[in-house]
This record gives structure tokens, C-alpha cells and sequence, in this order.
């Protein structure tokens, strides 16, 4: 079994750790749900969970691992989703009654990068019906909660992304912003999220597809921002099918970190 403490490890030292064969994809995911079993009862960051798919998935990284292939920059890294984003196959419900049941038969373009990147999706995060509110209640089960303090609130409306990051029960995760829904509950659970420039990630492939948006924005939410930076470019770039994104060609967002970035 594989140190705990690897749940509040970064994305760049797992993936190094998992190249290596040092350890496996597998045994990092059975490990956040472990951690996810015991202490997202307390907290619900989670509103629904992907056991099976992720370990399918996590058995092919490895595999790829073993046999020499090309690996995404991602390569086997546990990752959360906001359930915001159309997942197929896996429970969709927009943090809404309405959609309690619903399964998408496709993915938002958002999870599209994310699985191409490599990354294992363990499941959806809890989020506030439709996404808007500044803190995270629904009718679909209890609040979500701050994990410094049960009592608070994670904010919102990504609060489930921020509550799983603080609480090591994953290692990415995505969330969206329009009015501080990334920025709110990344201060709130002090973890590092960012809002990118409207139009950077392409907003396609939504439930109500193709679900275009002049004001919310996909985002990463990480505990470095060295994991946001790669997340992010990853997110970033036009895509044909969302006609209000920008066009421009994606900076590369690391060079922002050599040696400009100190103390976070």
C-alpha cells in the first residue's frame, strides 16, 4: 500500500513517481477512494463517484506505462470534475433534482482535454443547482462542506472542487467562474485556483450543447500553481465548434514560473 501522504502530493511529483514505476495509476486511485469512503461522508465534496471507470482507465495508463508508449501530460493522475461538465457515461445532475438521473451519452470539450491528457476522472464535485451560487447547497443531499471546519462552507460555486483539494481526495480538479465561482472557494479551502481570460477554454458540448458562454470560464483548481499552470494549458485553445472563443494562439504559461514566481 502506497503512502497517504501521496494524496496531498503535486500533480508534477506524482506523474514523475508514476513514469518511473515507483508506483502505479491504479494504486494512487484505489487510494483517494479510500480516502474519499472515509471523509467525504463529512464534507460531500462528491456527488457521484466513478470507481469502475477510473480503474479501467488507470489499468491502461499502466499498461501504457509498462509497454514504452507516448504518455499525456497527465499521465495517470486522479482528477476531479465539476458537475457542470457533461461526463459520458458518468451522472450529470448540474447540481440540480432535474437531472438527479441523467447520464450523458458525450463529454463537454473540457473533459474531452482532461482524458486526453492522460488523467483519471474519479468523479463529479458537489457544485450548487445550475452553478449559481457563491457557496454550495442543493436538493440533491447535504451541503458541501469546508474541511478546516465542517461548520463553513467551501463556497462556491465550485465548492466541491475546492473541499476535495484541501482534503486530499484528489490531486486536479476542474471548476468554472463567472462571478468567483473558482476564486471564491479556492480562498475559502486554501487551495490555488484561477479564472481564465473569458473565451481561453472553449465551452462546447454542454447538456443544453452546444452551450456557448460570454461569462462563465472552465478552470483549474489546484494546491500549486505550477499543477494549475499545466491544467490549464491543457484547457486552453480554440476549438471550431465554440464560435466565442478566442482564436489567438495559447501562450505558454509555464515561462510565466521561471523565476518570476516566489513564495506560493
Amino acid at each position: 500500500m502506497i503512502n497517504d501522504d501521496l494524496a496531498f502530493e503535486s500533480a508534477y511529483q506524482l506523474g514523475n513517481l508514476i513514469r518511473n514505476k515507483d508506483i502505479s495509476s491504479v494504486e494512487l486511485v484505489e487510494m483517494f477512494f479510500q480516502r474519499i469512503e472515509k471523509f467525504n461522508p463529512s464534507i460531500n465534496a462528491y456527488l457521484t463517484l466513478s470507481h469502475e471507470q477510473a480503474i479501467a482507465s488507470a489499468k491502461k495508463a499502466d499498461e501504457a506505462v509498462i509497454n514504452g508508449m507516448e504518455l499525456g501530460p497527465l499521465h495517470g493522475i486522479p482528477i476531479s470534475v465539476k458537475d457542470l461538465e457533461s461526463t459520458e457515461g458518468m451522472r450529470t445532475t448540474l447540481g440540480s433534482l432535474i437531472f438527479k438521473d441523467t447520464i450523458p451519452k458525450s463529454d463537454t470539450l473540457v473533459v474531452k482535454r482532461i482524458k486526453n491528457s492522460g488523467a483519471i476522472i474519479l468523479g463529479k464535485t458537489n457544485t450548487p443547482e445550475f452553478g449559481l451560487s457563491g457557496t454550495t447547497e442543493n436538493r440533491l443531499g447535504d451541503a458541501c462542506r469546508n474541511p478546516w471546519d465542517i461548520s463553513k462552507t467551501a463556497g462556491g460555486s465550485s465548492g466541491g472542487a475546492g473541499s476535495a483539494l484541501a482534503s486530499g481526495l484528489c490531486t486536479l480538479a476542474s471548476g468554472s467562474d463567472g462571478g468567483g465561482s473558482i476564486r471564491i472557494p479556492s480562498s475559502f479551502c486554501g487551495v490555488y485556483g484561477i479564472k481564465p481570460t473569458q473565451g481561453r477554454v472553449p465551452r462546447y458540448g454542454g447538456m443544453g450543447a452546444p452551450a456557448f458562454s460570454q461569462f462563465s470560464q472552465p478552470g483549474p483548481m489546484t494546491r500549486t500553481v505550477k499543477d494549475s499552470v499545466t491544467l490549464l494549458q491543457i484547457l486552453s485553445g480554440p476549438d471550431l465548434n465554440d464560435y466565442a472563443c478566442l482564436k489567438r494562439e495559447v501562450p505558454i504559461f509555464s515561462k510565466a514560473l521561471d523565476g518570476n514566481v516566489k513564495g506560493m
